[in-house]
């Protein structure tokens, strides 16, 4: 079915299943976009990001957008993903830099297996080790780890939490999304001592199996553009074609 659909139709699918796969539970629709206040530090769930179909003139949005982040008390953030580049002109008129080149991946998965990992380990809800780990990764404190465990609360569609462990902690992590007939892979990690042992590939290529066996066709993800080793990684997985990149905008105080 995804194979069927031109190429802006399979991006706009791929673009709206990782915004479910990572939702804010603090959104507001503005003109064809979506502002998302989730707080912490995460981009993506603090941001304006445009949806599929018509959209309002860029010079309202960016004013609504900037007066709901002012009443929030946090500073306007825009992102820009190339199947919808309304808002960059004005963007740029007004002072926005951009920064954060990050790029959407597609994969097809393959055939069903049997095939399993019995050292990674699949549950349908985080433990306390696996977000302790994340939250080392990200160097999160309380106030961020507590966003990101709300974040994890609020995704409505089937998920999957994978961990592989060494010496009874945990090694590498990640989770994936099943929207539709796609997987969206989110939080790959690895404990910083512990890389260069594939155990990253290793929990996402259970995620990959997990989502084929529960009828999925393809996976995606996001990734930041120089982020030489996830994208070695990902290309390793099958993670092959670029369906779009997206960037930030934000304006530096003066």
């Amino acid at each position: 079915m995804l194979h069927a659909v031109s190429d802006d139709a399979l991006a706009w699918t791929v673009e709206e299943a990782c915004l479910n796969a990572w939702p804010s539970p603090r959104q507001v629709l503005i003109g064809g976009y979506l502002l998302r206040a989730s707080g912490g530090t995460a981009r993506r769930a603090n941001s304006v990001n445009p949806l599929r179909g018509a959209r309002a003139d860029p010079e309202a949005v960016i004013a609504a957008g900037e007066a709901t982040y002012a009443a929030l008390g946090r500073s306007a953030l825009f992102r820009v993903p190339e199947i919808a580049p309304d808002l960059d002109a004005s963007l740029t008129r007004r002072g926005y830099g951009a920064f954060g080149r990050s790029l959407t991946l597609f994969a097809d998965l393959p055939a069903r297996s049997d095939e399993t990992d019995p050292a990674v380990a699949l549950t349908p809800s985080p433990d306390a080790e696996w977000l302790g780990a994340r939250a080392a990764l990200n160097r999160a404190d309380a106030a961020a780890s507590a966003v990101y465990e709300g974040m994890i609360r609020t995704i409505v569609l089937p998920k999957a939490f994978a961990a592989t462990r060494q010496d009874g902690a945990v090694a590498a992590m990640a989770y994936g999304v099943l929207d539709r007939s796609l997987l969206v892979i989110e939080s790959v990690g690895t404990v910083e001592a512990l890389r260069g042992q594939g155990l990253a590939r290793r929990v996402v290529a259970a995620l990959m199996r997990w989502g084929r066996a529960h009828d999925a066709e393809a996976a995606c993800l996001q990734v930041v553009a120089d982020n030489d080793p996830a994208r070695r990684l990902y290309a390793g997985l099958g993670f092959d074609r670029e369906l779009f990149a997206y960037h930030y905008r934000r304006r530096e105080p003066d």
